[in-house]
């Protein structure tokens, strides 16, 4: 008896250690937005050694795709078991990963161009300060960056083109870039709102095409991000990431740029997280 009970101790002091390297996420948080004037949700991964540790960690802002809100990768983009195993694999460094929810009021990372509806402003004024004052979370560029897919993958274009003093990595992924062409984005702007002069129009899109902004930011500013996108060959939205890779080519800005099997899907996506979570860790680590 008293064997068994040695051997039944030992045996749970043996399991601790692979129960404890589990992160935890909460996917039903929220902030308080004066901006929005509503409570914005978020989700937040926090590594194994969160809890055991008083150290503070780098941040992933991990954007989600329409239709989507905040539990879109938790849910479905295995974000706890993906971080969990490319930490323990040695691939990616512990990190926070904040992922905010743009899909209520309206959809998008965007500020409106009536400018009644200021996403944009309320992440960089509200949501990010926030999570960085409440969490232990290092509040430098060079340990912090920003991905998403799809339309998230847009937000992450733009929040690291006008930012870029805030971001060492961005990671786009199968990026909806938006209207390729100001003729495009004028047509659409036309079927859905009105009221807005031409030039204002065209501002706005200048504001918001990654294309525009790369072609008018310096080279110096734009090598100051490690890009990294990533978009399959079976993806309807290939022809605006392959645009962006040309664009950065022709500006001589070094970038890492994937074209693999599969189209625009979470199977392509959850390939695609730890590749994302091993390229900004070298950014964490040396840079």
């Amino acid at each position: 008896m008293k064997n068994l009970l040695l051997s039944l101790i030992l045996g749970f002091l043996l399991v601790l250690p692979s129960v404890a390297q589990t992160g935890k996420v909460y996917d039903d948080l929220s902030v308080k937005s004066e901006i929005l004037d509503s409570e914005r949700k978020f989700a937040i991964y926090l590594p194994p050694d969160y809890e055991t540790s008083e150290r503070s960690y780098p941040v992933l802002y991990l954007l989600h795709g329409a239709g989507d809100d905040q539990s879109g990768w938790v849910q479905f983009g295995e974000v706890l078991h993906i971080t969990d195993q490319a930490i323990k694999a040695g691939k990616a460094t512990p990190m926070i990963i904040v992922m905010p929810d743009a899909n209520r009021g309206q959809r998008g990372y965007f500020n409106s161009i009536s400018g009644d509806w200021r996403y944009e402003d309320f992440f960089f004024e509200e949501l990010m300060p926030y999570v960085e004052k409440t969490y232990r979370i290092k509040g430098e560029k060079r340990y912090r960056a920003v991905a998403g897919l799809s339309m998230g993958g847009g937000g992450s274009f733009m929040y690291a083109l006008h930012h870029p003093e805030l971001f060492s990595s961005a990671c786009p992924l199968s990026a909806y870039i938006g209207p390729l062409s100001f003729d495009e984005f004028s047509k659409r702007f036309a079927r859905n709102a009105g009221g807005i002069s031409k030039a204002d129009q065209q501002s706005y899109f200048e504001a918001h095409s990654a294309l525009s902004l790369i072609e008018n930011t310096p080279a110096k500013v734009l090598k100051t991000v490690r890009w990294f996108i990533d978009c399959g060959d079976d993806d309807f939205l290939y022809e605006g990431n392959s645009l962006v890779h040309i664009a950065l080519r022709k500006k001589e800005v070094a970038h890492e740029y994937r074209v693999r099997d599969g189209g625009h899907s979470w199977t392509y996506w959850r390939a695609s997280l730890p590749v994302v979570l091993e390229f900004i860790s070298d950014a964490f680590h040396q840079h």
